[in-house]
């Protein structure tokens, strides 16, 4: 038996953090399937899950924050407390971008919503989707390859965001004349991009703690 194996067998069983974790890994999901939706319909249909994803931002500030005053609380913690802090962070800068898609299609109005904006919606519900199957495994470190081919998936998915993206702002230069829509779409598809890549920043953080643990 390892050190850290004995170490998790006598450190008594975390009933803070790994709900906390899931509860915002999961917050996550339902974000990105609302905006993945909202991109679905035509603009005047919008606005309901608009306000959800509102909703769901500020929900995923409250567990950050109800984190970090855990930390505050608690000596004994299931992991590096440099850990907790990094993933708890990492999960609410990809909520934050993801409602910051939502916010600039709403305040730019954006109407048309073009091939390039609903696939990488697709792409971050699907990253956001395995950061959900990595963290629920963070409970007993039994099966650390799940964790570890939960981030390899999500490296693939940051890879595919990033040729959807370019190819679309080559496209937009390409074939928009209108200054202000190149700058509409630019900075929606932009934030969008940014999303996959903090949901790769998550994937990092879970690899780390898998690492230290396996």
């Amino acid at each position: 038996m390892s050190i850290n194996s004995i170490f998790q067998f006598l450190v008594p069983k975390d009933k803070k953090f790994f709900p906390l974790f899931e509860e915002a890994s999961s917050n996550l999901i339902e974000l990105a399937s609302n905006l993945h939706e909202a991109v679905n319909l035509p603009l005047k249909e919008r606005e309901v899950l608009f306000q959800k994803i509102d909703a769901l931002e500020q929900k995923g500030e409250d567990i950050t924050r109800q984190t970090n005053l855990e930390l505050s609380r608690n000596f004994i913690t299931p992991f590096d407390r440099e850990d907790i802090h990094s993933l708890i962070t990492s999960i609410d800068n990809v909520a934050d971008n993801l409602h910051g898609a939502a916010s600039r299609m709403r305040l730019y109005q954006v109407d048309k919503i073009t091939k390039s904006i609903r696939k990488l919606t697709e792409i971050n519900l699907e990253a956001c989707q395995n950061i959900d199957v990595a963290v629920k495994e963070l409970r007993n470190f039994k099966k650390i390859k799940n964790i570890t081919d939960a981030c390899a998936r999500i490296s693939k998915l940051e890879n595919k965001s990033d040729t959807v993206y370019n190819k679309a702002v080559f496209e937009i230069f390409e074939n928009e004349t209108d200054a202000k829509n190149i700058i509409k779409y630019k900075e929606v598809l932009s934030v969008l991009e940014s999303a996959t890549d903090k949901c790769k920043s998550v994937a990092s953080v879970l690899e780390s703690i898998s690492v230290k643990h396996s």
